[in-house]
């Protein structure tokens, strides 16, 4: 079972708050080296109070984030490393082996869903740092709780 840290964080652009969540136990993964391109699924809703998502749409990405990940854990060519919640998106942050198996497993995974509001990010990370920063932002606010 995955290891999760969740914490508040502020926004970059706005101040206002972002819920995170960030995968604690990736080192088989990050370890190997060829997980090497970060894909970052963003889908787009209508914020509801505090700029969260409605309880439905929210029940939805659960489905969907279950769906996904038990995907990748059956053919691990990527990991969902963090989910962003906040100002009207929810970024699901995978590290992947390549971007075209990557692509292919994802619709795979989603066929059954009807047609959702992602959009696509995609850079080469071979360092990890988008992660570290997250996961020492998490680590942070943890040990001061």
């Amino acid at each position: 079972m995955a290891t999760w840290l969740t914490t508040p964080l502020e926004s970059d652009e706005s101040g206002k708050l972002i819920m995170g969540t960030v995968r604690k136990d990736v080192d088989k993964f990050r370890s190997t080296g060829k997980f090497k391109y970060r894909v970052v699924a963003i889908w787009s809703y209508e914020a509801a109070d505090k700029g969260m998502p409605s309880e439905s749409d929210a029940e939805m990405m659960e489905k969907f984030q279950e769906t996904v990940e038990q995907v990748f854990a059956k053919d691990p060519v990527a990991v969902l490393t963090g989910v962003f919640t906040g100002e009207g998106a929810r970024d699901f942050e995978f590290y992947t082996l390549s971007l075209h198996i990557f692509q292919r497993k994802f619709n795979e995974a989603v066929a059954d869903f009807p047609m959702l509001p992602l959009s696509f990010v995609a850079e080469e990370d071979e360092e990890w740092s988008q992660y570290a920063g997250a996961l020492a932002l998490a680590e942070k606010d943890d040990e001061s709780e």
